[in-house]
């Protein structure tokens, strides 16, 4: 089923939606119980207009479908993709699905890709600049006749960096995507890619697939900007003039996807920077205050990698420890501008997945691009990403370089 043809309009013109949070939309008041619907079954749908870059007007199709998903304590909940299908391009007679995951590092709903794609103001221009990024992005999937499905993966409730939570919305968006279009998941060819918090949903959804979601033919995953280890991490960037803000923000992520109230473990200054983050696009605050554990952290709480909740929390983050593994090519690409990684995340850690990846059996192309910081090294992934993707369509032969990688160090 393919909804009516909608021509993408300059952002500058295109009228305001109501924030994800105001818009019942985003609500399920079905009758059914939640937990007897299954995974990926769409719950509402409705047409939307796109603000998918100023002065691109190629024809889509576009719809946002609200989905049943899991959250990441296993319990069911819901949350938005939004789906684009080109009309004037070339497709193949079983369309090629991208899931794009967006790295819209959202604490609050106006980060939504949802809202930003159809044309919301994230009220941030750093953030819209991003956003602005990825359309061009995903408009040239659409130019190579791809379906794609760009899903809210953290939740209605904005659990950013939450790996499970991710990873199901992402697979299920793709599952409500296959539904929704009348596709046989069998036969629908799946690639996703995502950057930095894109690449937390991309490599957990990989991850869980096999157990999760085994009927999806995904063909290959391309990540980048790879957050591997949670403890190394936020010890990475404490202290940071560029990167320390995410710690509070992830810590309320994580606090959100697992219920936990941060208030009895936070010092005054904690609860003000965390009170401060709790509705912003994340990329609005990097660089511009320094924030340390110490500071931010009562004393018997400043030892994340002992301490709980927050060992539990960030423990069950860690990459390549679930229960299963991925079962496709996979493309991974870090920067490494200071011989421990590209300022945000480690790109030790990286490797060490790869390599982790690479001994389950699974082929491997892993990159690093010396010199580069996180934001330059998007730069270089991105177009990388779509001839990688392109090529697993077509059934070429997936190219790694397990052999040379090395040991790495242990997860």
């Amino acid at each position: 089923m393919l909804v009516p043809l909608v021509a993408l309009i300059p952002a500058a013109k295109a009228a305001g939606p109501v924030r994800p949070s105001q818009d019942p939309f985003y609500t399920y008041t079905g009758p059914k119980r939640l937990k007897t619907i299954r995974p990926g079954t769409v719950l509402k749908h409705r047409t939307v207009k796109l603000a998918l870059g100023a002065g691109n007007f190629t024809p889509v199709n576009a719809e946002q479908l609200l989905y049943r998903t899991t959250g990441q304590r296993g319990r069911p909940t819901v949350t938005v993709a939004t789906v684009l299908v080109p009309t004037q391009t070339s497709m193949p007679v079983v369309p090629n699905i991208v899931g794009y995951m967006s790295f819209y590092d959202g604490l609050g709903s106006r980060c939504d890709p949802s809202y930003t794609l159809s044309g919301g103001d994230p009220g941030d221009s750093t953030y819209a600049q991003e956003a602005d990024e990825e359309e061009l992005l995903i408009s040239w999937y659409l130019s190579q006749g791809d379906i794609v499905t760009v899903p809210d993966f953290e939740g209605t409730h904005l659990a950013w960096m939450s790996g499970r939570e991710s990873g199901y919305g992402a697979l299920d968006g793709i599952r409500a995507t296959e539904s929704y279009l009348g596709l046989k998941p069998s036969s629908a060819k799946v690639g996703m890619s995502g950057y930095s918090g894109g690449s937390v949903a991309t490599d957990w959804a990989s991850e869980l697939a096999p157990a999760y979601a085994p009927e999806l033919n995904i063909v290959g995953v391309a990540e980048g900007g790879v957050p591997a280890n949670y403890f190394d991490h936020l010890a990475y960037v404490n202290g940071s003039s560029q990167y320390s803000a995410a710690i509070p923000g992830e810590l309320l992520g994580l606090s959100r996807a697992y219920g936990i109230d941060l208030t009895p473990y936070l010092t005054p200054l904690g609860q003000q920077i965390v009170q401060a983050e709790s509705d912003t696009c994340m990329a609005s605050d990097f660089g511009k205050y320094v924030v340390r554990i110490d500071q931010l952290l009562l004393p018997p709480y400043q030892d994340l990698t002992h301490a709980k909740p927050f060992s539990t929390m960030l423990g069950d983050q860690t990459m390549g420890v679930a229960k299963t593994h991925p079962q496709e090519p996979l493309f991974i690409a870090m920067g490494n501008a200071d011989a421990k990684g590209d300022g945000a995340m480690s790109a030790i850690d990286a490797k060490a997945l790869a390599r982790h990846y690479c001994s389950e059996g699974v082929p491997v192309l892993y990159e690093e691009y010396p010199g580069l910081p996180h934001q330059a090294a998007a730069g270089a992934f991105e177009p990388q990403t779509g001839p990688f993707l392109q090529a697993r369509f077509a059934g070429a032969p997936p190219v790694d370089n397990c052999a040379t990688l090395g040991l790495g160090l242990p997860l």
